[in-house]
Formats: C-alpha cells, sequence, structure tokens
C-alpha cells in the first residue's frame, strides 16, 4: 500500500510523515471529551462522534488527509457533580493542545483542522487555532463537528428550541447510527434546559438557551449542570432515530470533505507591516 493511500496518522512510519507533509495532506485532529451524557449515553459520546466523523471523511478522501489520534479530555468543570467526567483546567487543555498542533507544523504540515465534538471546548480550541495561525506558518482551522450537520438536523428534527443541545436528538441519534449497542432508549429522557440554558419554559430562556444548531441565544449564563438538570440531560432524547443519526452523520462527513479540499489549496497571504516605526522593545512573540 502507498504510504499516500493511508489515512490514520498514528500508522505512518517517519518518512511517510515525510511524504506525507511535501504532497500537503490536511490533518484532522479529533478533540473531545470524557463526559455524562445522562443515563442513556456512555461517556466517550464527544470523543466517539468527532473521531467517526473525522475517520469517515479521512477515509472518503486519504489522498486529501489524515486524521491524527484524538484529544480524549477537555474543559468540563461544570459537569463534575456527574461522577465519570474528566475535566482538564482550561490553561492546561489550550496549552497542551498547542503544543500538539505545533508539532505537527514543525514537520511541515501547512493546514490542520481541529474537529471538536464537547461544546465547552469550542471557544478553546478556537483559541487554539487562532494561536497556531499566529505562531506557526501554518493555517489552522476549527469546528464543532455539529455545525457541518446544521442544515440537514433542521430539516429532519423532530424537537423545538433546546431539544439538541447536550445527549439529546442530535447527539443521541448519531450515536444510534454508529453503535445502537451502546444506547440504552429505555432509560433516554427529555429535559430542555441545561448549564448553558435554564428552564426552556422560563421567560428568560429567551436570552439563554442553547441548541446545537439553532445557536444561543444572546446572552450566556454558565452554571453547574447538575443545578439544571436531574439527569444531565439538556434535550430531546426520546425523538432521537437511527435514521436521522445517518442523515446528521453524512452531512457532516461530507461537508468536512469539501472544506478540506478547498482549504488544502487555501492560500496564505503575506502578512503586511504598516509601522513606520518599529521600536526594539516591547518584542512580542507572535508579532516581531
Amino acid at each position: 500500500m502507498s504510504s499516500l493511500s493511508k489515512y490514520l496518522y498514528a500508522d505512518l512510519t517517519w518518512p511517510e510523515i515525510n511524504e506525507a507533509a511535501v504532497a500537503k495532506k490536511v490533518l484532522l485532529l479529533p478533540i473531545g471529551s470524557t463526559e455524562q451524557h445522562g443515563y442513556h449515553l456512555p461517556l466517550n459520546v464527544d470523543n466517539f462522534l468527532a473521531t467517526s466523523v473525522s475517520l469517515e471523511a479521512a477515509k472518503r478522501s486519504p489522498e486529501d488527509m489524515l486524521m491524527m489520534p484524538n484529544i480524549p479530555y477537555g474543559y468540563n468543570e461544570h459537569a463534575m457533580d456527574f461522577p465519570g467526567t474528566i475535566h482538564v483546567h482550561y490553561d492546561h487543555f489550550i496549552e497542551y493542545c498547542l503544543d500538539v498542533c505545533k508539532s505537527v507544523a514543525y514537520y511541515g504540515f501547512e493546514r490542520i483542522v481541529i474537529v471538536d465534538g464537547h461544546g465547552s471546548n469550542e471557544h478553546l480550541c478556537e483559541f487554539i487555532a487562532r494561536r497556531g495561525n499566529l505562531e506557526t506558518d501554518a493555517i489552522f482551522a476549527s469546528c464543532m463537528w455539529t455545525n457541518l450537520a446544521k442544515a440537514k438536523f433542521e430539516e429532519i428534527r423532530d424537537s423545538g428550541f433546546g431539544g439538541a443541545a447536550h445527549a439529546g436528538e442530535l447527539e443521541t441519534s448519531v450515536y444510534l447510527y454508529l453503535d445502537e449497542s451502546k444506547v440504552d432508549m429505555s432509560k433516554a429522557t427529555d429535559h430542555y434546559g441545561g448549564a448553558a440554558g435554564g428552564d426552556i419554559k422560563s421567560g428568560i430562556a429567551k436570552f439563554t438557551a442553547v441548541d446545537l444548531t439553532k445557536g444561543w441565544g444572546p446572552m450566556k449564563v454558565i452554571n453547574w449542570t447538575s443545578s439544571a438538570s436531574p439527569t444531565g440531560v439538556s434535550g430531546a432524547a426520546t425523538m432521537a432515530t437511527k435514521e436521522k443519526g445517518k442523515e446528521i452523520f453524512n452531512a457532516a462527513v461530507e461537508n468536512l470533505v469539501e472544506f478540506v479540499r478547498l482549504f488544502k489549496d487555501m492560500p496564505k497571504a503575506p502578512r503586511v507591516d504598516h509601522r513606520k516605526v518599529r521600536p526594539k522593545s516591547p518584542t512580542l512573540p507572535s508579532l516581531d
């Protein structure tokens, strides 16, 4: 098998890494979380779904991309009242993930996509990608994988606003499609409102409610998950189906493949320093 037909970063030898960098392959870095997802889903939801989308995209277009090993822990302090959840402090998380990203940039990879599976990682992953762009010669992009399937989910969803925030209709459907044996739908419960929204039926919900594909209200109030949801679910888990999961998953994969092919050839524009005077200090690591 040619090294350029391989799609798993960890399966390559170091000479093959050189070949992949020369071929300008785009790297996919799935980042997830080990976190409670109610009574009906296992702790690996965020890892499993982000990795599965990345893996299928890489399988479909191995000449364009390599999937890196998944980073399985994320920022999760708000959910620590539910046993099993693993939390990494935001500064450790940022620096650790950035070190991983800088490592592959050091080997000559020019395009890296962070595929995030955990909502509370989202803004941290955006920051990691931004720092990667400022501190290396590579170009980094980041996304929540669910954002790649927004249009499709909105076509087929049965739940209203808040039905797909955490362990709800969307995540449960995709997990059912990928591995039904790990989902116990007899224990699935619905709960509208959670750490990032409060009771969906209250007046304040129009400002604070959250949904993976409908977005956020204009205000963000992040609280302890246990203070807002008795089961850890925020959404309509009982409305999930395997058939919906198949459509959501394929939409996400197709959009990821399309983006990677475009991203691979996206030019990196040169910086332009417009200063008339360049002082000797301060010296900023990302700028001078």
